[in-house]
């Protein structure tokens, strides 16, 4: 049965991908309580549903620095695309530009970004950024995306740490992939993947590697980094943000942001962008949700710089819960991610099909002919109880 929703293609993948594997995409951090709220957040917030407006056609682009999207949708930076399905990157990148949505390139991406601008031709690249403890190994990462003609840098400011993900411990799995017992055997219970993903690199270009750093600097995903050069910032503060503006001529956006200090401290320093992102449960557990810290953040900024966030989105209306919250756009991960899993760029295409759907038809039950029609007013608010 073609699956419906991102539900089904997270069940999908789950069964296709070693365990291990779908565990290090879908869990979250710690006790996961980070992962829990953020979906009972986005549960508890309802919209009002308004009556008799012409929604025979709602409209859900927007434009992002310019750019018009047909959806409020950029596919957010992963890591692992490139083992979820062989080449994954390239697929979710094609998945993109047919959509007509960008994609953003991961530092830690298992495909250049030369060679993913070179075969999804046409798809609009963006780049994030995390710092490395070499910084001329970070600005040579700037020029090579200038060089692509890429304008949209997210610099990810909120992994001071390699965050505590017990289960990795539990289940035998890692970045660098360790050989174990127990990953033999999960291997050889999923076939499908050891044969089609990993044995395919295996006997063409070779164990992945992290695409972005230099060829001295590059090992294999089974072998941990044995230079300092390329290992992410331990120390990472304001004063990088400052020169990374001073490097980058195009759009900066600061992905992490929590609070509206910060928010006003990225302005200062002349981003141009800010993603309000709980790093969807990744990271610190204990964090507030991003549907939570968005309105205070947007009652600060907003109209002064491009608002996006992430985390959490499952359905269409959670796109709309977080444009009525405040965002002009939002960057998904996991769930294409699920679809890339299960059917390549096929998959992922069917997911943002998906979301654009189930988009429209939140539009069309509140009563929103327009995207920009959504505010603040169509997030409900229950009148006190008179005690």
């Amino acid at each position: 049965m073609k699956p419906l929703n991102v539900a089904d293609y997270r069940r999908l993948a789950n069964k296709r991908l070693p365990r291990g594997m779908f565990e290090y995409i879908d869990r979250g951090t710690e006790d996961e309580v980070g992962l829990r709220g953020i979906r009972n957040a986005l549960d508890a917030t309802k919209l009002c549903q308004n009556l008799l407006n012409d929604v025979s056609q709602p409209d859900t682009s927007t434009t992002v620095f310019g750019k018009k999207l047909p959806i409020p949708v950029i596919i957010s930076p992963t890591a692992v695309a490139g083992l979820v399905w062989h080449d994954g990157e390239v697929h979710l990148a094609r998945a993109a530009g047919s959509m007509g949505i960008p994609f953003c390139v991961a530092t830690q991406s298992m495909t250049s970004m030369e060679d993913i601008a070179e075969r999804a031709k046409g798809t609009d690249l963006w780049f994030q950024l995390y710092v490395f403890e070499d910084r001329s190994l970070t600005r040579d990462l700037l020029v090579r995306a200038k060089a692509l003609g890429i304008r949209n840098l997210l610099f990810t400011a909120d992994t001071p740490r390699s965050p505590k993900k017990e289960w990795n411990l539990r289940n035998g799995f890692g970045i660098p992939i360790k050989p174990s017992v127990a990953g033999a055997l999960d291997l050889l219970a999923h076939p499908r993947w050891s044969f089609s993903v990993m044995l395919r690199y295996i006997l063409t270009t070779g164990m992945p590697t992290y695409a972005h750093y230099p060829p001295e600097y590059r090992t294999s995903i089974t072998r941990s980094s044995v230079w300092d050069n390329v290992k992410l910032a331990s120390k990472l503060t304001w004063d990088d943000f400052a020169e990374v503006r001073r490097q980058w001529d195009g759009n900066l956006v600061l992905k992490g942001v929590l609070t509206p200090s910060d928010a006003g401290r990225a302005l200062a320093l002349g981003a141009d962008g800010i993603v309000v992102s709980c790093h969807g449960g990744r990271n610190m557990d204990c964090a507030p949700t991003a549907i939570d810290a968005l309105p205070r953040i947007a009652d600060a900024v907003s109209g002064r710089m491009t608002i996006l966030a992430d985390s959490g989105i499952r359905r269409g209306s959670d796109i709309a819960k977080y444009i009525a919250a405040g965002a002009d756009a939002v960057l998904i991960g996991r769930a294409t991610l699920y679809g890339t899993a299960t059917a390549g760029e096929k998959g992922a295409r069917d997911v943002l099909e998906i979301l654009r759907d189930e988009l429209d038809h939140c539009m069309a039950f509140t009563g929103q002919a327009r995207l920009d029609d959504i505010t603040a007013d169509l997030i409900w608010k229950q009148a006190p109880v008179a005690g």
